[in-house]
């Protein structure tokens, strides 16, 4: 992989720095940004670490908006023209006794001391305009070759933060990297230690991860992250589906579903669930064949219980419950078909469903991928039903509940029953979705379950 040999960075930042030197301090860009730099990407966020302590920092901007961020561990925010730039102390982290977080940090002038308690080589580079790139520990090279190493002993690494090892596989998958032999046995060996890590960064890991373009990759190397993280796996890992349409286990037609997939990260969650609850549905027939009624289900259930511990948002836990339980859903492109599957998930679920489909039957057998499956013919009734309007649920059906009571049907059960009998025909074709026509149909309905 080339990287950049040059980096140019905005006036803001070239102006803290500018600031910091001319009070006889050294100050670098770090970390992350300087990385996605030699990359070429763009970048956003910018930190500075610098030898100037705390006080000496806010000394430095006392002419500007200061804001002591965490300045127990040598952080404070600068606004610059409007943009909020984070300056930290180099400093040497003290004892860890959580598995998280340093005990104390102590501050120190000398910038390598600082780089060296880094978590990856490719994040322990350093950039000043005047002296150029400062790299101790070889991240150029690690980024050039495509490889995660970390920074020292990476037991010790992941010792002090276990969120490095998923932050590892992480990397790896995002940037599309290779993990360095010791790092990797060090994420393998020390698994366990993720159980300190709090539910909420592991998402924000898993949704990163997920989208990276070597999922697939890091997936089939790190099973045992993967079951740690989402439980549900773990029974799929290695777990034979002994049936004609398929030639892989469970986890791996899992991750190579993934890895062929839109990089949407509704897609690639319900990707992730979708069929992990086939071990635990499953059947055996006399024929050796195995059978996974009620999957869709059942893996709908367990991607709800996992991502509600995981504290996912209420709105993506829906779409994936959702998007799960109809990954299965039988269609043909045939608008009685598909205004059926739209009166139950909405236009946007819809497509998304049509792209986790073509993922999970690309990794089908062969003689099985995309047998009568026409995703873009499907694709355009969905938006032909969408662009005229047509009935597809109770909210677009010409008359309500109101409609009804008016009539003389009592409110209750039956308000609903025959509400969606009438949508049924009105999606079938069978009626025209005109509130007459609707309203002498519920009438004869409604006769016919009192008489």
């Amino acid at each position: 992989m080339s990287v950049k040999s040059k980096i140019e960075l905005p006036p803001y930042v070239n102006c803290a720095i500018s600031m910091l030197e001319r009070s006889g301090f050294e100050a670098f860009v770090v970390g992350g940004a300087v990385r996605d730099l030699l990359l070429g990407k763009i970048v956003s966020d910018f930190d500075i670490t610098t030898s100037a302590f705390p006080s000496e920092i806010k000394e430095v901007f006392s002419g500007y908006r200061v804001i002591e961020t965490g300045i127990k561990h040598g952080t404070v925010t600068v606004m610059i023209d409007g943009e909020p730039l984070e300056i930290t102390t180099y400093r040497v982290d003290g004892e860890y006794e959580d598995n998280r977080h340093p005990k104390s940090v102590t501050f120190t002038r000398n910038i390598t001391e600082d780089l060296a308690r880094r978590d990856f080589t490719v994040n322990a580079i350093a950039f000043n305009p005047k002296t150029n790139i400062l790299d101790p520990f070889g991240g150029v090279g690690d980024l050039e070759n495509g490889i995660i190493r970390a920074v020292g002993n990476p037991y010790l690494r992941f010792c002090e933060d276990a969120l490095r090892i998923l932050r590892c596989v992480r990397f790896a998958s995002v940037l599309g990297f290779n993990v360095e032999e010791e790092t990797s046995n060090g994420v393998k060996a020390l698994v366990h230690l993720l159980e300190n890590v709090s539910a909420e960064r592991i998402f924000s890991e898993v949704k990163k991860l997920v989208c990276g373009k070597n999922v697939g990759k890091i997936m089939a190397e790190y099973p045992v992250v993967m079951a740690k993280i989402i439980p549900p796996l773990e029974k799929s890992i290695g777990f034979e589906q002994k049936s004609k349409y398929h030639i892989y286990d469970v986890y791996e037609h899992t991750y190579r579903s993934l890895a062929v997939s839109e990089n949407n990260l509704l897609v690639r969650l319900a990707l992730l669930y979708h069929d992990c609850g086939k071990p635990y549905v499953f059947t055996e027939g006399d024929d050796g064949f195995r059978h996974f009624i009620g999957h869709q289900k059942k893996s709908s259930e367990l991607a709800e219980e996992s991502l509600l511990q995981l504290k996912c948002d209420s709105k993506t836990l829906s779409s994936v419950k959702t998007l799960v339980l109809y990954h299965d859903y039988k269609l043909t492109p045939e608008k009685k078909c598909i205004k059926r599957f739209l009166s139950k998930v909405s236009f946007e679920e819809a497509r998304l469903i049509v792209e986790i489909k073509k993922a999970d039957m690309a990794t089908h057998s062969p003689e099985y991928r995309f047998s009568e499956f026409d995703a873009v013919k499907i694709l355009d009734i969905i938006d032909e039903i969408e662009r005229e309007g047509e009935c597809v649920s109770l909210k677009t059906l010409a008359i309500g509940g109101d409609e009804l009571m008016n009539l003389g049907i009592p409110k209750g059960k039956i308000i609903g029953e025959i509400l969606k009998e009438l949508l049924d025909l009105v999606i079938c074709e069978e009626l025209p979705n005109e509130s007459l026509m609707l309203l002498e149909k519920a009438k004869e309905l409604y006769f016919k379950r009192t008489r």
